[in-house]
């Protein structure tokens, strides 16, 4: 059997169409520049347009072209607006990346503390952010992604999970709960998605391992630069013993997001140096 044509060039995005939420943080960011890199035009989505302006520009000096879109995952008046910016620019949408989301300092329970004490707003406000944060942006973004999948090629969501969702891990018991709210939605989009689009509209996620960034750099790594116990514990049960770059995410995003998944959906898909897959020994 031969491969199909659009097999031998995976990576290439080439006049497609993305939003990628969270893209001011490290991990939204390196998704954005693979996107553009890729040949996607690229809708930069955050809070803060300061950063996300910074995000564009860096976009743009590397030659790929993108569009600030500032909104908050949580505010729907925000991202309709975000949504009819994006396509009053560019007329179309077909690719949508939730990496919007994150722990809530409160929401982590600190060593000494009792197991029964966690705040129970804190708990909420993670969720939100994550479970919501996704479920929103799918529902603004979602009918334009579902006309593009009317026509030619397919459109797709990536969601962001965790390997947190899967494997419970100590003090972060409210992202755990998130993440495993995202892949079950992720799961539940996917199934709905093919009973009316076939496979003209794709839902996906990827659960990251430990990366370093702005929101876990406190748990991870002392004010010297050295690694807390936390941190050498994640490496030393880490079979790769490193943290992931952001970089290494990208290969498994442009496949998500380009024909060479065609066949995929409802899947998350760990990118995580093994730490899933070992149990420690």
């Amino acid at each position: 059997m031969s491969l199909p044509d659009h097999a031998s060039s995976p990576g290439d995005l080439s006049g497609r169409v993305a939003v990628v939420t969270g893209a001011s943080g490290v991990l939204g960011g390196a998704m954005a520049a693979g996107l553009a890199a890729a040949g996607a035009r690229v809708g930069v989505l955050a809070r803060n347009r300061e950063r996300i302006d910074g995000q564009v520009a860096a976009i743009a000096d590397r030659g790929g072209e993108a569009h600030p879109l500032v909104a908050d995952v949580l505010d729907r008046e925000q991202l309709e607006d975000a949504r009819d910016e994006a396509l009053a620019r560019w007329g179309r949408l077909d690719l949508l990346v939730n990496a919007a989301g994150g722990n809530v300092a409160e929401a982590v329970l600190p060593p000494e503390a009792d197991l029964f004490s966690l705040s129970v707003d804190a708990f909420r406000a993670v969720v939100e952010l994550n479970a919501f944060g996704t479920l929103l942006p799918c529902q603004v973004f979602g009918p334009a992604l579902a006309r593009s999948a009317a026509g030619e090629g397919s459109a797709v969501i990536v969601n962001v999970s965790s390997m947190t969702a899967q494997r419970a891990l100590t003090r972060v018991g409210g992202y755990s709960a998130a993440k495993a709210a995202v892949e079950a939605l992720t799961r539940w989009l996917a199934v709905e998605a093919a009973a009316r689009y076939g496979d003209r509209l794709r839902v996906n996620a990827i659960a990251p391992g430990f990366f370093m960034g702005e929101q876990n750099r406190r748990l991870l790594v002392e004010e010297d630069g050295t690694l807390t116990a936390r941190g050498r514990t994640i490496v030393e049960r880490t079979p790769m013993g490193r943290f992931g770059e952001p970089s290494e995410l990208i290969g498994t995003l442009l496949w998500l997001c380009g024909e060479g998944s065609s066949f995929v959906t409802g899947a998350v898909i760990p990118v995580d140096g093994g730490f899933g897959a070992s149990g420690g020994l």
